[in-house]
């Protein structure tokens, strides 16, 4: 399991100036927005406009920090509160527009052919557990303070090992089988993506 803190992660800049995106994980892991399999960020989004398109991909995106996000999809409109999420056409022509200032999201965007993915917000009350299955990849971001990684079955809880302990949007990413732990209190992502086989 590798764990990504989000202090240590550099913000990348986007070319029409509207935010910035801090990459947590792609495959292949030298990919570029060219040729990726599939890709998780974090998006910091300063100013209303348009999104980029990206043919062939599908986009889910979930909204992590901020009180609202308002997004034009092909003319349909979608108010985002926090914790939503939105699942959309990469080649869609997408306006955003942030009425209450900046925010944050999550975004997960898998090649059409190479990968499928899904993402949602669970709600942690002292222990939760990710099983991670062959051809899996599974992200898990903390979306709040006060949640703890263990590497070793939460049962009894009071004497299992500690990993890492999260602060909001730290991350960890487990891509073979087995079982991701946390415990605590707070709310946690779950980004799970599936790896196609090649034709």
């Amino acid at each position: 399991m590798l764990v990504r803190r989000l202090r240590e992660l550099d913000a990348k800049p986007w070319k029409n100036g509207g935010g910035n995106t801090r990459d947590l994980a792609a495959a292949p892991p030298d990919s570029t927005l060219a040729d990726f399999d599939w890709r998780v960020s974090i998006a910091e989004v300063a100013a209303d406009g348009p999104f980029s398109a990206f043919p062939d991909i599908d986009r889910v995106i979930m909204l992590v920090d901020g009180a609202e996000m308002i997004l034009d999809v092909d003319g349909i409109t979608h108010r985002l509160n926090r914790f939503d999420t939105l699942a959309f056409a990469g080649e869609a022509t997408v306006l955003g527009a942030v009425p209450s200032g900046p925010t944050r999201d999550l975004n997960l965007m898998t090649r059409r052919g190479c990968a499928t993915g899904s993402m949602h917000a669970v709600d942690v009350a002292e222990r939760h557990e990710v099983e991670v299955g062959p051809g899996e990849a599974v992200l898990l971001v903390a979306l709040t303070d006060g949640l703890t990684m263990h590497d070793e079955p939460l049962e009894p809880l009071e004497t299992a090992k500690a990993l890492e302990k999260f602060e909001a949007l730290d991350s960890v990413i487990r891509e073979t089988p087995g079982t991701v732990r946390i415990s605590g209190t707070g709310t946690v992502a779950v980004i799970r993506i599936s790896t196609l086989p090649k034709a």
